[in-house]
C-alpha cells in the first residue's frame, strides 16, 4: 500500500506548495494548501542602501544564511547596475554560508563558502566560526526573514562590527486563512500539518490564542494531529512554541519530510497491529 494512503496533509508553506501536494499524492495522501504564512521581498530603495553599503564596506566576512535571500539581493544589484561590484564585494570577502541552499546559490556563481554550518541551523553555523577571529572584523550578514540576536550577539561578543540587511520579511496570512487552518485542526479535518519555517507555526499560535484556542490547538497536536517540520531548525521552532510531538527528517528536504511521515504512521500501525510489517516502497519524489 502506499505510504499516506488516505491521510489528509495541510501544506502551510506557501512556496512550493504545489511540489509538496505532488509528493503527498504520489504517495497516496489528499494534500490541502493552508497558508500559514507570506513573504514580503522589500524593494529597491530598502534594499540599495545595503548593497551600496556592502559594496562600500568591502567587509572582511560576509555571512548568508538563505539561498533565496542571496538571490533577491543579486536581483536588485542587477536592476541598479551594481551587480558586478556586488558580488566582487562577497567574493573578496570570507563567505560563511547557513545551509544547503546556499551553498548551491553561492556554486551557481562560482563561489564556495570558507565556513558553512554543520546542521542547516544559525547554532550550527556559529560552531563552525567559532575558530575564527572576529576581533575588529566588519561582518555584514544577510537575514532570513527573521532578526538574528543569537548569532549578531555572539560576532558582537567576539568584536566584530555588524551590520545586518533583511531582503525580505516573514508576514502573517490573512486572517480567514489562519482561522481555516485552525478550524481543520480542531475539527480533525486534517492528519497532519506540514511547516517548513519557524514564523509558519508562531503566526498560527498567534492566531489560536487571539482566539482563546491556544490550548485546544496544542492538546490536538498531542493527541490527534501530527505537526511535522521539514528539518530540525523548525521542528525546533515547534518546540519551543509548547509542541512536544514533532515528525522531522534529519535531512531538510520536503520528499523526506513526507517520508517520515510515512515512517511514523506506520510505526503506529504495527505498535497497534502486532505482527503486521509494512512492506518497504520506493517513494516518487
Amino acid at each position: 500500500m502506499k505510504r499516506l494512503e488516505g491521510k489528509r496533509v495541510a501544506i502551510t508553506g506557501p512556496r512550493k506548495s504545489e511540489e509538496l501536494s505532488k509528493i503527498v499524492q504520489n504517495m497516496g495522501g489528499i494534500a490541502l494548501v493552508r497558508p500559514a504564512q507570506g513573504t514580503v521581498f522589500l524593494d529597491e530603495p530598502e534594499l540599495g542602501g545595503g548593497i551600496s553599503e556592502w559594496i562600500r564596506l568591502k567587509p572582511e566576512w560576509s555571512i548568508l544564511t538563505t539561498g533565496m535571500g542571496l538571490e533577491a539581493l543579486i536581483n536588485t544589484a542587477q536592476e541598479m547596475e551594481l551587480s558586478e561590484a556586488f558580488m566582487e564585494a562577497i567574493a573578496r570577502s570570507n563567505i560563511a554560508a547557513r545551509g544547503y541552499k546556499t551553498v548551491n546559490a553561492l556554486k551557481k556563481r562560482g563561489l564556495a563558502p570558507l565556513v558553512r554550518d554543520d546542521d542547516g541551523s544559525t547554532e550550527g553555523l556559529i560552531r563552525q566560526l567559532e575558530e575564527h577571529d572576529f576581533a575588529g572584523k566588519n561582518v555584514i550578514v544577510q537575514l532570513h526573514g527573521d532578526p538574528a540576536p543569537r548569532l549578531v550577539s555572539w560576532l558582537e561578543e567576539r568584536g566584530a562590527s555588524v551590520r545586518t540587511i533583511l531582503p525580505y520579511k516573514h508576514i502573517a496570512p490573512p486572517e480567514e486563512q489562519l482561522e481555516q487552518l485552525l478550524g481543520d485542526i480542531l475539527e480533525r479535518r486534517v492528519d497532519a500539518v506540514t511547516f517548513t519555517s519557524g514564523p509558519q507555526v508562531r503566526f498560527l499560535i498567534r492566531h489560536a490564542a487571539e482566539g482563546g484556542k491556544e490550548e485546544a490547538l496544542r492538546a490536538s497536536f498531542e493527541h490527534e494531529v501530527v505537526a511535522v517540520a521539514v528539518g530540525k531548525v523548525t521542528a525546533q521552532s515547534i518546540h519551543e512554541e509548547g509542541i512536544a510531538r514533532v515528525v522531522a527528517p534529519k535531512e531538510e528536504r520536503m520528499g523526506s519530510m513526507m517520508v517520515e511521515l510515512a515512517k511514523y504512521y506506520a510505526a503506529s500501525r504495527n505498535e497497534n497491529e502486532p505482527g503486521t510489517e509494512d512492506g518497504e516502497q520506493e517513494v516518487p519524489l
